[in-house]
């Protein structure tokens, strides 16, 4: 994958604590710790906004979809 170089500017309370971060090892260098966090916020960003989808649905509205779908459906069955 193609990799682009950013220019960021942090706080440097958050600077201290992701250089100790690395410092112990939890990640090889500063970028790669800041893409990680950044991949796991966009995750994040995906599954609140399905979420939020979800939640916008309505429960009785989507059950007659079902059983619109389920009527229009038995007649094109075969008897048993």
């Amino acid at each position: 994958m193609t990799k682009a170089k950013v220019a960021i500017t942090l706080e440097r309370s958050v600077l201290d604590e992701l250089d100790e971060l690395v410092r112990r090892r939890q990640f090889d260098n500063r970028s790669q710790a800041i893409e990680s966090a950044v991949v796991e916020k966009l995750e994040r960003h995906k599954r609140t906004r399905l979420v939020a989808a979800l939640n916008d649905l309505d429960p009785l509205e989507e059950k007659s979809f079902v059983e619109e779908g389920l009527r229009s459906e038995l007649s094109i069955w075969p008897e048993y």
